[in-house]
Formats: C-alpha cells, structure tokens, sequence
C-alpha cells in the first residue's frame, strides 16, 4: 500500500507521556563515545551520578515516545511505510532549557511535510515534536525530523524536499576533531531505543542493501554533539540552543569521524567525514548554536 498523502499529513499525537532517569542519561552518554578515557574528569558528569550528573543535549533524540489516550491521537490509517527501508535524513532540534538528569514529559507531535521525489527515489516524510515538563508545562525542546523513505517514492505526492540545509562556510575549518566509534558500539546505543536490525545484524543488512550493519545515524550525531561539548563549548550542555544536521552517508562501526568546526560568533558549522575512507561525508550541513 502506498502513502496516502491526505492521511498522513492529518496524523498526529498531543500529551504524550514520557520519563527517563539517570541511567537512561548516562547509558546514552556512554553509547555515543563519552568515557573512553576512564580518567577524564571533563566527561565523567556525563556518566557518574555522583559526580553532578549532566545530561548531552542530543539525549532528546532518544526520549521514549511516550503513549497518549485514543482520543488525542491520529494515527495514519492508510499508509503503509516499508520500514525495512527507512534511514534517517535530518535533525534539527532547538532547546528552550537544558534537560535535567530525570523527568517526567509530555510532547505533542505533527507531520508537518511529505515530498515525493519518484518511483524509485523514495519520498522525504518531516515530522515535528514538542517536548514539555509535564507539570510545569514549560517547553524543553522542539525536534523537526526527517526520514528518507528508500522503498516509498512515486506514490503521486508533492515533489521537492524539506527547507534547504544550512550552507558550510567556504573557507578551511577552524578546528578539526576526530571522534573513534567502536566495533560494538551499535550495540551499546541500540540499548538506548533503537533496536533496528540494520545496525546489528547482517544478514538483515545486506537483504536492504548494505555490505554490514551500519552505525546508527542518531549515534553519529550524539558523537558530533560530544565533539561540539569538548572543543567549542567547555563541556556546557546549557550552551547548546540548536543543533542540526544532514545524515549524508552511513558509516561503519569502528570508523573515525572527522569533525571540521567552524566559529562565526556564537554560529557553528561542521560536517564530519569518515578517516577511514577519504572523500565520504557523513554528516553535512551541521549548525549548532551556542548561547
């Protein structure tokens, strides 16, 4: 069944009801690199509960969904999305105040674009998500997702595509940081809710087109946050107020990510490629504000 473009743009949820604690913070610090230097005394509060527990902007990425009652959800009745097919597109999330080391949440969501690009180019589906203090009702960050639907394109929806992506300065990068990932690390950040079989199991990968599992695209992005945390922002996560990207290419667990850095006054640009082979770009398009 195709995407029916009127259903899917009518879908929706308000009130979800989410919570995490400590150890979802921490469990997703350590799945997109934090600590891999057991002494370092600048990333141990992103993981160690006694040491002023701090929490990594891009864990709203992975905040439970949540559940809303059946009378504030609209769930697309007639669209039928080939999940097996599905990788991420972009992120862009923009924080109203920090996140605290646990709570209790309610968010409302929206589709907010669907873009055909052809029979066999897949289609584009933006999503929005609002995420509140379910007693203070103060917002904590909005998040505009997007997917790209590999299997789902041609379905007679509208071309074009979401808003163009921020441009990457021309000049050399202000600063280079290179992030490793681990052989086993989609394993770690699956834990964290994304237990796709594309990033652990290959036979599941090769049967959608890749040699190997591949790194989840969120993992990538947390490690691009942790770079921005390490080198332009003293370890602050209050200093981040927006962080977006384009997901590019997958890379592979165990690869290098090479961060390029970029500082215009309170505006980074970044991209990330891949050590491991020379010329793929990873992540593109990034932007992060800092207050």
């Amino acid at each position: 069944m195709a995407i029916d473009y009127d259903d899917m743009m009518g879908s929706g949820a308000t009130g979800l009801a989410a919570r995490y604690d400590e150890k979802d913070v921490m469990l997703y610090a350590l799945g997109v690199g934090f600590m891999r230097d057991p002494l370092d005394m600048n990333e141990l509060p992103f993981v160690y509960e006694n040491a002023g527990l701090k929490v990594a902007p891009t864990f709203a990425s992975v905040i439970n969904r949540g559940e809303a009652p059946p009378e504030r959800q609209r769930m697309p009745q007639k669209s039928n999305i080939n999940f097996m097919m599905v990788v991420d597109g972009e992120r862009r999330i923009t924080f109203h105040k920090p996140l605290p080391p646990r709570a209790e949440l309610l968010a409302d969501e929206r589709t907010t674009g669907i873009y055909d690009k052809g029979k066999d180019k897949g289609a584009v589906i933006v999503q929005e998500r609002v995420v509140r203090d379910a007693v203070t009702g103060e917002k904590y960050f909005t998040m505009v997702s997007s997917i790209f639907a590999r299997g789902d394109g041609g379905f007679g929806g509208p071309e074009g595509s979401a808003p163009e992506p921020h441009a990457i300065p021309a000049r050399a990068p202000d600063k280079i940081v290179e992030c490793p990932t681990r052989p086993d690390q989609a394993f770690l950040y699956a834990l964290s809710g994304d237990r796709n079989p594309l990033h652990r199991d290959p036979a599941f990968a090769k049967m959608v087109g890749f040699e190997r599992p591949i790194l989840h695209g969120l993992c990538s992005y947390g490690t691009a946050c942790r770079a921005i945390l390490s080198s332009m922002a003293n370890y602050d996560p209050a200093r981040i107020r927006q962080f977006d990207v384009r997901f590019s290419k997958p890379i592979f667990p165990g690869e290098t990510l090479v961060m390029e850095i970029w500082a215009d006054g309170s505006t980074l640009s970044f991209r990330a490629g891949v050590k491991e082979r020379p010329g793929i770009v990873a992540l593109n398009n990034g932007l992060c504000v800092l207050g």
